[in-house]
This record gives structure tokens, C-alpha cells and sequence, in this order.
């Protein structure tokens, strides 16, 4: 028997940050075990340093269109070192906040990596920690692919600690991080090559939304080599070159950068110990509840390997607290609806069913959708035309929206308060009863015929 709290929670990232100071609203004692910066992924090498670096791009296009406004704008010389200690300085004062937030509301945060005793009991930093409830929330890693020379890439970790722009860049892989990345790098100046396994990037999502982003892709300068299966990673004296399984290799580049996904935080944990069981690449299995295979144990955020994003951790963790501490019988996420933005460039927002599962799910005649591509007015002054997609996909005689997605700028913002309208079951006459805000991208949301 080790010292007693009411619930460790094994992992400082944004879901056991969440459930540890929702518990202790409610009163319990909790601890927070955590080896590495407050935050996790998303605060350390993911959404958050992201952004900023996507806004960097941002601004090199912008500085582009402002010629074509009247702006006589010099060519401008970035410094990618000193955007990156601007941004790593923003991301140790994040770091502090998270610990000031924890010593608020009295969760203690011990330094270690933590392993099971037993379902009840942890072992970590020399110490032994018992309680009824113990959450797993340990993240994920990316992965690397089984090919020689491999070691040679680096990941979305390796991203964030670069000290200057590599002029060559090949990323592999076909999902979030490599659109994200191939945008960020081109937009910024490097010459860049995405390659795909499939005919068009972003395969899960709605196949508007893959056809559109492969074309902003190659508007922004970015090659694409699609059906590429990597085979081996050689350095040569003019750089790194990808060879691929059918012979084509893609090189000479100064960077080769692997997004092919990512895989549970797991493996040092003695998971068995503790009677949970464990899925594909170490995620580990939960039921609605975040509940493992072990009585008194749960798991939340990118470790479950369910809709990897930070705003799901953190609700999944504060209405497991909800529910274990606040005595809301039944409370759980629904993994229904969960809005989500890729940011390419231009962004790119999705929530709920595509064409293709709506129709999958309902059957074909059920399904209705609606389509609307136009050039948005920021671009009518501009060389560059770039194009906004958007697609509703509606269902039944009432036509209620169960899918909304659209690809343009703005799409991050307008995409927030679409999908309270879908979650609350807005129809298509809804949308068509909402007056318009013009000249706006979203008006074509509630214009679409």
C-alpha cells in the first residue's frame, strides 16, 4: 500500500491535465505524473508551435498578395531563427502556466516516468502511489517507417527543432501532419515534395476535401508524387534521396520528414500489471466511458488511439471527472460530430459524416448533398486564384446536416460555429432562413442551392 490520493493520472498533457484539476474542483486529491513539459504534444511539438509556424507561411503569402494591393513591398527575408525563438519562448511560458494551474488547485506534480504495481498502484520518481482511480494519458509518438535508412528523416518532433530552413524538403505520408508540414515548409521557402501512397492526401476525410487540398497543394508550390510506397532512405554526397518500391526516388533534399502516423505512449508502463489490455501499435482499449480492461482504470487522449485532437482529451478528461468526482451518472464524450481543422493552406474544416458514409450509413436515395466552389473576394485583386470548396451533406425529406466540410481561407474560424448548428440538428432550411453576411466566404453556407 503506497501513499493515498483519490486519482493519479499518469501523463501532463491536455487530457490528464484536464481530468487531474477537474477532480480537484470537486475536491479530490490528486497527483499528476509527468516526465517530460507540461502540455504534451499538442503544447510542445503539435498544435500550438504549429500554428505558429503555419502563420508564419500565412504571412509570406501575404506579403506576396500586397503587391497586387497597392503595397510596394520589398522582397522579404525570413528568419526562420528567430521566428523559432520567439515561438520556443512562448511555448516555456506555457509551460509554467500549466505548473502555476496544477499548484492552484493543489494537484501535486511529481517528476518521473511511471510504471503499474497493480490496477490500484503506481510506481514513479521512487515513490508509490495508490488510488481507486488511475487514468492513463500518456500520448502518442510518431512513427517511423520499417525501411532502411530511416533514422536518416525526422518526424513532426524533429520539425520543432530545426534551426533554420532546410532548401529541400520531402515529406512522406498523406494525412494531418503531412499536409500541414508541406504547407508550412513551402510557404516559407523550401523547395517541397509530399509524397502519397494514394491518389490524393487527407483519405479518410470527405473526397471533396482530398481532391481540393492535393490542387492548393500544387498551387502552393509543392510537388506531389502520388502512389509512392518508400522503400529505402540513402545519403548521398548531394543530400538525402527516397526510393520508392517502384523504382522512382525523389531527392537529392536536405530533409526528409516522415508523417505516417503515430503510435501509443505505452510500452513502459507494465500495462499487463495492471490487467490492461492493449491494441494495434499500443493504443490502449476503452469502452464510451474511458474505461480500460481493468476495473478502476481509464485512458484518455491520444494514447486511446480514438480522434487523436487535444479539445477531444480534454473533454473526454473532464467528463470522466465529471462522472467519477462530480456524480454525473452517464456522463462520456460522444465521438459523433467532432469538428476538426487541417491547417493547410488554406485551411481546411470538416464536421461530421462524408458524402460517402452518410450514404453508407442511410442508403443512397436518403442522402441529399450540396456543392459550392468559388474564388473569395480577397483574391478577386490577386494574380493567384485560389479556390474555396464547401460541401453540405443533408439527410432524409427534413434534410437535416449531418456532414458540413469546406477548404478556404477562414475555414478554421467559420467552421466553430457551424458545427453548434449541426450538433443541434440545424437543417438545410434553417441555413437557408439565416440571413446572409456579405461579402463573407460563410455566406455561401446559407446561400447554397
Amino acid at each position: 500500500m503506497g501513499e493515498q490520493f483519490d486519482l493519479v493520472v499518469i501523463g501532463g498533457g491536455s487530457g490528464g491535465l484536464a481530468a487531474a484539476q477537474r477532480a480537484a474542483e470537486y475536491g479530490a486529491r490528486a497527483l499528476v505524473i509527468e516526465s517530460g513539459r507540461l502540455g504534451g504534444t499538442c503544447v510542445n511539438v503539435g498544435c500550438v508551435p504549429k500554428k505558429i509556424m503555419w502563420n508564419g507561411a500565412e504571412l509570406g503569402g501575404a506579403l506576396a498578395d500586397a503587391r497586387e494591393y497597392g503595397f510596394a513591398a520589398a522582397e522579404a527575408a525570413h528568419d526562420f531563427g528567430a521566428l523559432k525563438a520567439r515561438r520556443d519562448a512562448y511555448i516555456t511560458r506555457l509551460n509554467d502556466i500549466y505548473a502555476a494551474n496544477l499548484a492552484r488547485r493543489s494537484v501535486e506534480l511529481l517528476r518521473g516516468r511511471a510504471s503499474f504495481v497493480d490496477p490500484r498502484t503506481v510506481s514513479a520518481a521512487g515513490r508509490t502511489l495508490s488510488a481507486p482511480h488511475v487514468i492513463i494519458a500518456t500520448g502518442g509518438r510518431p512513427l517511423l517507417p520499417r525501411i532502411p535508412g530511416a533514422e536518416l528523416g525526422i518526424t513532426s518532433d524533429g520539425f520543432f527543432e530545426l534551426a533554420a530552413l532546410p532548401p529541400r524538403v520531402v515529406v512522406v505520408g498523406g494525412g494531418y501532419i503531412a499536409v500541414e508540414l508541406s504547407g508550412i515548409f513551402a510557404g516559407l521557402g523550401a523547395e517541397t515534395s509530399l509524397v502519397l501512397r494514394a491518389a490524393t492526401p487527407l483519405r479518410g476525410f470527405d473526397p471533396m476535401i482530398g481532391e481540393t487540398s492535393a490542387a492548393m497543394l500544387r498551387a502552393a508550390g509543392v510537388t506531389l508524387l502520388t502512389g509512392g510506397v518508400p522503400a529505402a532512405l540513402v545519403r548521398g554526397s548531394a543530400g538525402l534521396t527516397l526510393e520508392l518500391t517502384d523504382g522512382r526516388s525523389v531527392g537529392p533534399a536536405d530533409c526528409v520528414l516522415w508523417a505516417i502516423g503515430r503510435q501509443a505512449e505505452s510500452g513502459d508502463l507494465a500495462p499487463e500489471r495492471a490487467g490492461v489490455r492493449l491494441g494495434t501499435d499500443g493504443f490502449v482499449t476503452t469502452d464510451m466511458y474511458q474505461a480500460t480492461s481493468a476495473a478502476g482504470v481509464y485512458a484518455v487522449g491520444d494514447v486511446t488511439g480514438r480522434a487523436q485532437l487535444t479539445p477531444v482529451a480534454i473533454a473526454a478528461g473532464r467528463r470522466l471527472a465529471d462522472r467519477l468526482f462530480g456524480g454525473q451518472a452517464g456522463r462520456h464524450l460522444d465521438y459523433d460530430q467532432i469538428p476538426t481543422v487541417i491547417f493547410g493552406r488554406p485551411p481546411i474544416g470538416t464536421v461530421g459524416l462524408t458524402e460517402p458514409a452518410a450514404r453508407a450509413r442511410y442508403g443512397h436515395d436518403a442522402v441529399k448533398a450540396f456543392r459550392s466552389g468559388f474564388v473569395p473576394l480577397y483574391h478577386a485583386v490577386t494574380e493567384a486564384k485560389p479556390r474555396t470548396e464547401m460541401k453540405l451533406v443533408t439527410l432524409g425529406p427534413e434534410q437535416r446536416i449531418v456532414g458540413l466540410h469546406v477548404v478556404g481561407a477562414g475555414a478554421d474560424e467559420m467552421l466553430q460555429g457551424f458545427a453548434v448548428a449541426v450538433r443541434m440538428g440545424a437543417t438545410k432550411k434553417d441555413f437557408d432562413e439565416t440571413l446572409a453576411i456579405h461579402p463573407t466566404s460563410a455566406e455561401d453556407f446559407v446561400t447554397m442551392r
